[in-house]
């Protein structure tokens, strides 16, 4: 089976396979990255990693279009129920198999205050994999040394902030690579504002010359398939 990643800019994604679409953070209205329109983005999940504005972003617009599931943690979840959405809560460590594949809730180190100001729990990644294949989303997070246990799991692809300032920077991303060992690492939540702005081929020489994993920098709108 083909995958088809394809990036919107900032930190959202759509994982892509013949039946399914899996849409990551889609943070699309005020993205000035953003390179698809909530009136036509298609989903029929929808993983959000924490409930900052930038990556909930239009994922309850989107699934009451689509009909999407929303999957986040407990309490993103109900925020997103309660707004008249399909939903599927979990939490860190815990795993579910959907009809497309497995998803497994990572720690991540940041803030989740959701768009109202209530609380929204842990932030978190997502271990997602696919028939043989592994994407690790990290979503906003600093680095930590449990991504070893991580790139235990066998990861094909990461994909990584390397902003600075919210999240890890390139130097710590780096590491986050030497920590992780995927096959390939995608770098994503840089550019969108000035406080973020970095060079992603600057960071993508960095991993080719100390790493063994491939670096693929997306523009917004551009895709790889594996």
């Amino acid at each position: 089976m083909t995958i088809e990643l394809t990036y919107y800019g900032h930190a959202c994604f759509s994982l892509k396979t013949e039946d399914t679409t899996l849409l990551l953070d889609p943070f699309l209205t005020g993205n000035p990255l953003a390179t698809v329109s909530v009136d036509t983005v298609p989903a029929d999940y929808i993983l959000v990693s924490h409930g900052h504005g930038d990556h909930i972003g239009d994922a309850i617009t989107i699934a009451k279009r689509t009909g999407a599931i929303v999957i986040a943690n407990f309490e993103v979840a109900t925020y997103c129920q309660n707004q008249g959405v399909e939903v599927h809560p979990m939490h860190i460590g815990g795993g579910w198999d959907f009809p497309f594949g497995r998803v497994k809730l990572t720690i991540a180190h940041h803030g989740s205050s959701l768009p109202d100001g209530s609380y929204g729990g842990n932030p978190c990644g997502f271990l997602i994999t696919i028939q043989d294949k592994t994407i690790y989303y990290a979503a906003d997070t600093g680095l930590f040394y449990d991504m070893k246990l991580i790139g235990e799991e066998g990861v094909d692809v990461a994909l990584l902030p390397i902003g600075d300032n919210f999240t890890m920077g390139p130097k710590d991303a780096l590491r986050a690579v030497k920590l992780i060992e995927p096959m390939v690492v995608i770098p994503m939540h840089y550019a969108t504002f000035d406080l973020i702005n970095q060079n992603p081929n600057v960071f993508a020489r960095a991993v080719e010359t100390e790493t063994t994993a491939r670096c693929v920098v997306l523009k917004p709108g551009e895709s790889y398939s594996f």
